[in-house]
């Protein structure tokens, strides 16, 4: 699926005409605005007055207003926005240039012309205004802000897409937040273009999306919205290497599970599907592999491959994704298979936690890159909910200080044994069972240990006399 191929505009279809603030916008666009009386308590000018008049109605005469006399049309909508303060009235006048807007893009240019003229920002109007109460007046402006910002010839840029950016991520993350279409929306407008794609990751978009996707409690066109947020987002190669960071691919693994949407679907795919071909790293797209595994994807492949779908994309990605999951599977050693399923954060009984052999080989290498594995599994200890991965996590770290010398000093330093003793009271009897095996190796690794240098020391004071 190419990102050239969809809709720039972010209300087309169904979804766009059902939205909270398309709705809302039609029942206010019917409440006409008394403007003689702003007239006549000198509330508005003249010529604003005149301007106003012409441009709310729809037709040949605004068209003719918009091309004669442009910059006094963007000037009149400045003024009134400025210098009104009745809400119902902001109301209208954001719908009027959402609607001039949507008729024509290149229309975008008139507000940076006028801006420009009187030597003023053009963002500085409209992002005052989302700081208002009214939540519909935000997100028209937000609307807006965002047809501004990728229709115009010059992007936004700088400390105005800075506070826009992160006024759209804190949206995502408001309570019961009624205008969350119109805010994704947005959002997939904004991401398509490159220069906000690098900026919207810097203050962490991307984890706020997973964060919010992982909640579980959205509709599954909020859903698709954020998800195709996370698939623009792969195109920049950089993004794409690093977000096995974030947990996208578990958080994906579950909604595809879920899915019964065709639209959902396909934007999960297309996501897992970059993640593989974007990273410029073989490494980070073999690792992505081995991650989707852990994470049941081959199961839902299965599944999915058996349904017929209308979208041709769907199959060649349901084929490709098979395809090189099955060769990663192939030459997966159990260190690698190991790491990716600690990653993953899904743990369960698998082979390689009751080999010997796989710990007598490899307990040492969970001291790799800072001790990166064994910091993961503490943080399961931590944070898990689930008895499964904390039986698991208790048998492997007691594992890791049986088989590596300086395990138990290491552990304590990170405080690893603290969360293990913990677990010894832990409501399930499996999680009680495993804490209390790893916290016997702890202490059995310390009378080997003080057994060894008992006999270092005899051997010593033997040579010495």
């Amino acid at each position: 699926m190419a990102m050239s191929t969809l809709p720039e505009d972010i209300d087309r279809g169904v979804a766009g005409a059902t939205s909270v603030l398309v709705q809302r916008a039609n029942e206010i666009r019917l409440q006409k605005v008394n403007w003689p009386s702003y007239l006549q308590s000198q509330m508005i000018t003249q010529e604003d007055y005149e301007v106003i008049m012409a441009v709310e109605v729809p037709g040949q005469n605004r068209q003719i207003l918009l091309n004669s006399r442009r910059l006094q049309v963007a000037r009149t909508f400045m003024n009134l926005l400025g210098h009104i303060s009745k809400d119902q009235t902001i109301q209208y006048i954001l719908i009027l240039v959402d609607d001039i807007l949507s008729e024509e893009k290149s229309r975008v240019e008139i507000f940076k012309e006028c801006a420009r003229k009187n030597r003023e920002s053009m963002w500085s109007p409209f992002l005052n205004l989302l700081t208002r109460p009214d939540t519909f007046i935000i997100n028209m402006t937000a609307r807006i802000i965002a047809k501004l910002a990728c229709w115009s010839r010059e992007p936004m840029d700088g400390s105005d897409l800075t506070f826009y950016l992160t006024w759209l991520k804190d949206q995502l993350r408001t309570p019961n937040n009624e205008y969350m279409q119109s805010v994704g929306r947005c959002l997939q407008m904004m991401l398509r273009v490159e220069e906000y794609r690098t900026i919207f990751y810097q203050l962490d978009g991307v984890v706020t999306i997973v964060q919010v996707l992982s909640t579980g409690k959205l509709n599954f066109q909020i859903q698709y919205q954020l998800t195709f947020c996370l698939w623009v987002l792969t195109f920049n190669n950089a993004i794409a290497e690093k977000m096995n960071k974030y947990s996208v691919i578990p958080t994906l693994a579950d909604i595809l599970s879920e899915s019964i949407k065709e639209k959902v679907t396909r934007i999960v795919l297309a996501v897992f599907r970059n993640l593989i071909e974007k990273p410029e790293d073989p490494s980070i797209a073999r690792e992505n592999c081995i991650q989707m595994v852990q994470c049941k994807v081959l199961k839902q492949l299965e599944i999915l491959a058996q349904r017929k779908f209308e979208d041709e994309d769907i199959t060649a990605d349901i084929e490709f994704l098979n395809e090189k999951l099955q060769n990663s599977i192939q030459d997966l050693s159990s260190f690698e298979e190991y790491c990716s399923e600690v990653k993953s954060g899904r743990m369960e009984w698998s082979p390689v936690h009751k080999s010997e052999k796989f710990w007598r080989e490899n307990a040492g290498r969970l001291n790799e890159k800072n001790y990166e594995l064994l910091k993961i599994l503490i943080h399961l200890l931590e944070t898990s909910k689930d008895t499964l991965v904390l039986s698991v996590a208790c048998h492997d770290i007691g594992e890791y200080t049986r088989h590596y010398s300086r395990g138990k000093r290491v552990l304590e330093q990170l405080g690893g044994k603290q969360w293990v003793m913990q677990h010894l009271t832990h409501a399930d009897p499996n999680v009680r069972y495993e804490a209390l095996l790893a916290v016997q190796k702890l202490m059995v690794h310390n009378w080997e240990y003080l057994g060894k240098q008992l006999e270092k020391d005899a051997k010593e004071t033997t040579a010495r006399t």
